[in-house]
């Protein structure tokens, strides 16, 4: 399945729109404890824990996307906007986009 920020696929032609889509994944306090419990992995001012965490979690909502947008009939999302809040100590990644159909 094609995800992109762009409004359209170069070279495919947009057929029909599904509707919205969104994928989150949150992180619970848990990681956040252990984050900084491993802060001793931080080079150059980057921690590689709090880096896989942020990874592993917008992998998990662009895949939870995909499958939102596949449910409805899209094979294709255009137009994804990631997002990240931080809620009562838990870290949220957000994922939204339109759910099409690509020729």
């Amino acid at each position: 399945m094609i995800v992109t920020t762009t409004p359209s696929v170069e070279g495919r032609k947009i057929t029909a729109y599904h509707g919205i889509v969104v994928g989150e994944a949150i992180l619970g306090a848990n990681v956040f404890r252990d984050i900084f419990a491993g802060i001793t992995d931080i080079i150059g001012g980057r921690s590689g824990a709090y880096e896989n965490s942020l990874m592993e979690a917008r992998t998990t909502a662009l895949r939870e996307l995909e499958i939102r947008a596949g449910e409805i009939g899209g094979n294709a999302v255009v137009g994804v906007d990631l997002d990240y809040e931080v809620i009562n100590n838990m870290l949220m990644v957000s994922a939204s986009g339109t759910a099409v159909t690509l020729d």
